[in-house]
């Protein structure tokens, strides 16, 4: 991480480098994509031009582009965006991103990112998003879990990548924000982060994205975590 501002509550541990927000670029390139390409493509036509918000080593950026979207990724990390394939990448902090007068059938904002401890990088963050998807577009915007922060410690599989995910804690540090410790384990190779999360409630969550000009138009899996969203109209 040597020249780059780390994030405070932020940092992480393993081979290879981290980025400030603590994501080791070899981990993320490890991760599978899961069904998150097959939620994210449910809701486009076939084709649709596509910007994707923290798309870190292109772990769901290669699912997307072999489905046929015109992908653009969007990183703040250029050692994140050198392994993405397929896809045109911009090096930008979502929040400053400035691609003119272009527009997207969809934008996506996943990887919990709209749980930023940071009120005014969420407030850029959707903001981002509105500016940027087309008027009768998508804003699919991943959301953490009602239980996410509760009954910890807790692990799941990751099979397809052969590495065992396991949440830690989560500890309050005020503000309604909790520090939340990782740790993915593969054969191989161990890594840790740890990052700071806003505790976002429906109602919460849902006005953020309505000070944006977003409204949600429905949930996309059981649990809630994936989320369609239309620009609202004048």
């Amino acid at each position: 991480m040597s020249g780059q501002l780390v994030r405070e509550g932020h940092s992480g541990t393993g081979p290879g480098p981290i980025t400030p927000d603590g994501c080791a670029v070899e981990l993320y390139t490890r991760l599978s994509a899961g069904t998150e390409p097959e939620v994210i493509g449910s809701v486009l036509r076939p084709g649709a031009s596509v910007l994707e918000l923290g798309c870190g080593a292109g772990r769901v950026t290669h699912s997307l582009v072999a489905r046929g979207f015109e992908v653009t990724a969007v990183d703040e990390s250029a050692q994140m965006l050198e392994r993405v394939r397929g896809a045109r990448t911009v090096r930008s902090p979502i929040e400053a991103l400035d691609l003119g007068e272009e527009r997207f059938d969809a934008v996506v904002l996943g990887s919990f990112l709209v749980h930023t401890s940071d009120h005014r990088v969420r407030e850029g963050l959707l903001a981002t998003c509105r500016t940027y998807v087309k008027d009768d577009g998508a804003v699919v915007i991943q959301r953490e879990g009602a239980d996410y922060h509760c009954d910890l410690p807790r692990e799941r599989e990751d099979l397809a990548a052969g590495c065992t995910i396991r949440i830690l804690s989560a500890e309050p540090v005020g503000d309604g924000v909790n520090e939340v410790r990782a740790e993915y384990v593969f054969e191989d190779a161990r890594w840790t982060q740890t990052f700071r999360s806003r505790v976002l409630s429906v109602e919460r969550f849902e006005a953020y994205l309505g000070e944006a000009g977003l409204l949600v138009d429905r949930y996309l899996t059981p649990d809630g975590v994936w989320v369609l969203a239309r620009p609202e109209r004048p």
